[in-house]
């Protein structure tokens, strides 16, 4: 008996040593990254949601114009008003058949028919515009830093233009516009989560630790938030905003808006969660410890809800994009000269836009692939941080 003990001893101690630093040791941050890889759609849509924010974090880097000018060169590419899109072809064949590397963008000759006076673009073949990368343009404040010039990619030669997602009314280049409104929309959609969610945690935390008379005026107030019908508010509190405000005034009064409404469903579920877990043995233990009543929440109770939290975060920013979006469709929230993608879905309101210039719906496209990402996002970081579903 004993030497069977002896014999099968070091194994067990071997095996032991393997486990340390495998999955029994790691954090719980570390089990909720490997539980969300295994979500393939969920991954994917991380990258996705992670370049839309690069996109928007650089985004006078990476607009090849300025998107609140026309754009107007001299001679033949001047700014055409509802420009069809141009693509970038990678490779050039000449008249002789020669194929070179040469990224460029072909040139579009307007045509007018002479009857209906309808305006047509065809392809001219013997004409192109190259494009380069790391090129002079217009001035900004690299991330409020320094001043430059560098745009990521462009036309070589100064004063060429092309539009790559077509252009609006004005000659605007939508694609530019485009890169720009991410930045307002998407960053809207974070920070009004952040107060949405500080709102929520602050609130429903203090209704549900102490009850009583507290409790009793917050669901109240919640019900009565709750009870209002979303869109109206919206519109109301919107419509207030005084139409001479600049850009940065109204979109930081549009964030405010969008999050006193959208804190109450989160403040719920915390405070029914806290109410529950008040007479659990470690809540009373840190009680006995001597730890504070804010710790005991934040340190020791909230922590529980990690994966409910994560989930309502993650699935508030869409909607948070949503409401942003149909504000300033409507005319409600941001305005000209702001850029956003609501602002710009705007310009497609009428018969006119959809039928001579069915791109500009390009933003309703950026507005779905977002939601789209975000959603199934938050899908996989919702089942990985539950520990009830493995």
């Amino acid at each position: 008996m004993s030497e069977s003990t002896a014999s099968t001893a070091p194994a067990v101690q071997v095996n032991m040593a393997n486990l340390r630093g495998g999955i029994e040791y790691a954090s719980q941050w570390t089990l909720m990254w490997l539980r969300f890889k295994k979500h393939r759609l969920a991954l994917i849509s991380m990258y996705i949601v992670l370049g839309l924010y690069v996109m928007a974090v650089f985004s006078e880097f990476l607009a090849p114009f300025n998107p609140e000018d026309a754009l107007r060169a001299e001679g033949e590419y001047k700014a055409k008003a509802y420009h069809p899109p141009q693509g970038i072809h990678l490779f050039y064949t000449d008249s002789k058949g020669n194929t070179s590397f040469n990224p460029h963008v072909t040139v579009l000759k307007e045509q007018v028919d002479p009857d209906t006076l309808k305006k047509t673009y065809v392809r001219d073949a013997d004409r192109k515009i190259d494009v380069s990368f790391f090129v002079h343009g217009f001035e900004y404040n690299f991330l409020g830093l320094f001043k430059t010039d560098i745009h990521f990619f462009g036309p070589t030669k100064h004063g060429e233009v092309f539009y790559l997602f077509g252009s609006d009314r004005n000659g605007r280049d939508m694609f530019s516009r485009v890169i720009y409104g991410g930045r307002f929309t998407l960053s809207l959609g974070l920070i009004g989560v952040v107060l949405s969610v500080i709102l929520g945690l602050i609130l429903g935390g203090i209704s549900g630790y102490y009850g009583g008379k507290i409790d009793w005026v917050i669901q109240r107030v919640t019900e009565f938030i709750i009870s209002l019908p979303t869109i109206p508010i919206w519109l109301a509190m919107a419509a207030a905003l005084p139409k001479d405000w600049p850009a940065h005034y109204q979109y930081m009064a549009v964030t405010v808006i969008i999050s006193l409404i959208g804190w109450t469903s989160l403040a719920r579920v915390v405070r029914g969660r806290l109410l529950a877990m008040r007479g659990e043995v470690f809540v009373v233990a840190a009680q006995l410890d001597g730890c504070s009543e804010s710790r005991v929440i934040f340190r020791h109770m909230l922590p529980s809800l990690a994966s409910h939290i994560i989930a309502a975060v993650t699935l508030a920013i869409p909607m948070m994009v949503l409401a942003e979006t149909s504000l300033s469709f409507l005319g409600l929230g941001l305005q000209p000269p702001a850029i956003s993608w609501g602002v710009l879905l705007k310009e497609a309101q009428n018969i006119r836009s959809i039928a001579a210039a069915p791109w500009l719906f390009v933003p309703g496209l950026a507005v779905v692939i977002a939601v789209l990402a975000l959603n199934f996002m938050g899908d996989g970081l919702r089942d990985a941080a539950d520990p009830y579903s493995h």
